[in-house]
């Protein structure tokens, strides 16, 4: 099992920007790929970004690309998310996730370890 904690979440205005962290501890050698996910309430858990932690390959969901980048730093088992030009629309409750099996990135399953959730409020 991996252990992931998230923290940078906060308040900004429209235009501003923010970055998500996620630190893992456990068994991370067992992770293939992680990725953030976002939920807003009464709503389904949306894809944002995912990562390879093998090859470092990427993915995003259409609404973030341009705005958001994935990156990981292996040596800190650190998973980050820059978010730039933040929208109003980008409010959600922001989760990282990790899997130790290929397949589809972008669906929650797969995802076996999740963290507890960072809040991202974004003002118009």
């Amino acid at each position: 099992q991996v252990q992931l904690v998230e923290s940078g979440g906060g308040l900004v205005q429209a235009g501003g920007s923010l970055r998500l962290s996620c630190a893992a501890s456990g068994r991370a050698f067992s992770t293939v790929a992680m990725g953030w996910f976002r939920q807003v309430p009464g709503k389904e858990r949306d894809f944002v970004a995912a990562i390879s932690w093998i090859n470092g390959n990427t993915k995003y969901a259409d609404s973030v690309k341009g705005r958001f980048t994935i990156s990981k730093d292996n040596a800190q088992n650190t998973l980050y998310l820059q978010m730039n030009n933040l929208k109003p629309e980008d409010t959600a409750v922001y989760y990282c996730a990790a899997r130790p099996s290929v397949g589809d990135y972008t669906t929650p399953s797969g995802y076996v370890d999740w963290g507890l959730g960072t809040q991202v409020t974004v003002s118009s």
